[in-house]
């Protein structure tokens, strides 16, 4: 069973698993990790419910697993599940998702 699957996110907090970098450019170029910048790009793998609004109805969360969403630059909190790397971002926070 996958690790994120035994890992469900509270509110409007969802888990996502970034994009790997590119490692080679498209001429053919290896770059080095520290030459690689950071993804923004991310799957989304697990959602939360939903946070509540002010009249107590629970507002649903944006984004739906499986799509690919783009995440700021900073923020996120780093999550370890067998010995992969996820993060997880408020709703709010991220800032948009690819259509197909």
């Amino acid at each position: 069973m996958q690790a994120f699957r035994k890992f469900i996110p509270l509110f409007d907090r969802v888990l996502v698993e970034r994009v790997a970098a590119e490692s080679v450019t498209k001429g053919g170029i290896m770059l080095p990790e520290k030459s690689q910048g950071k993804v923004l790009q991310a799957t989304v793998v697990a959602v939360g419910p939903g946070a509540r609004n002010k009249s107590g109805d629970i507002q649903p969360v944006s984004v739906k697993v499986g799509e690919k969403v783009l995440l700021p630059e900073y923020g996120g909190t780093k999550v370890n599940l067998d010995d992969k790397e996820y993060y997880l971002f408020r709703d709010g926070d991220i800032l948009g998702k690819y259509v197909d």
